[in-house]
């Protein structure tokens, strides 16, 4: 018999911010796999499962090997950050599919980063957004300058993952520049959740122009405002539209 594999997104990795379907479905898998950071969070609250793991950069050979587990007869939580869909294992997954096509697979949703940063910083998404990766790996930087550009110029608030790393270290001031270059108002409100959802979750608002010299690192996520966010307080509110003082 043919098992099946669950494409879970795990949220931050805190058992509190995984939704019910993502902890049954881990429940009742007999291995969970993913990359070895992800496991780790969840290997204390699943200690009796069989666990398989791929180091950054193995991303295909961890999803080849969970459809083979699946075809032993044995089901598989391929458990992702956030959101599977989310620049998670999803779409390699479904493309693999083609191979293995009698393995049925699911996806299970998962609390994104924009969605739990969002909640920490206030409201800062909370009309038309896109999310845009500065991280240049798997898409050219030229690409990503386009759209940084385009979401600028269609005024959306942007969510920021993977805005910077060792060898990135520049990479979110770059991309402050082009947005500045692009028209966008030096003082538009921001700001940056790190850790989400974890231990020491760190939070910060500011302007644009201020944010490019600000520190981050890879477990951050950042938030560009839209021309009419503001802060208030301490947090980075994006108006719906609504007529609040009439």
């Amino acid at each position: 018999m043919v098992g099946k594999i669950f494409l879970v997104g795990m949220g931050p990795g805190d058992k509190s911010m995984m939704t019910g379907q993502a902890i049954e479905a881990m429940e009742s898998s007999d291995i969970i796999a993913g990359y070895t950071v992800y496991v780790d969070l969840v290997k204390d609250l699943f200690p009796e499962k069989d666990f398989f793991t791929t180091p950054m950069k193995q991303e295909i050979e961890r999803c080849r090997k969970s459809f083979e587990f699946a075809r032993e007869g044995k089901n598989v939580a391929l458990i992702c950050s956030g959101d599977a869909g989310v620049y998670g294992m999803a779409s390699p997954v479904y493309e693999l599919w083609e191979e293995y096509p009698e393995v049925d697979v699911c996806v299970i949703p998962g609390v994104t980063a924009a969605i739990s940063g969002a909640a920490v910083l206030g409201a800062p998404i909370n009309h038309d957004f896109c999310v845009i990766s500065l991280s240049d790996l798997l898409t050219p930087w030229e690409q990503i300058e386009k759209r940084l550009k385009a979401a600028i110029d269609g005024d959306f608030s942007i969510v920021i993952y993977n805005p910077s790393s060792k060898k990135r270290a520049d990479y979110l001031k770059k991309a402050c520049d082009i947005m500045l270059s692009s028209g966008a108002d030096e003082k538009r409100a921001c700001g940056y959740v790190e850790n989400i959802g974890r231990e020491c979750t760190r939070a910060h608002v500011c302007t644009l122009s201020d944010l490019k010299n600000e520190s981050v690192n890879m477990f951050t996520t950042v938030f560009i405002g839209n021309s009419r966010s503001k802060l208030i307080g301490d947090k980075l509110v994006t108006p719906r539209g609504y007529r609040i003082n009439e």
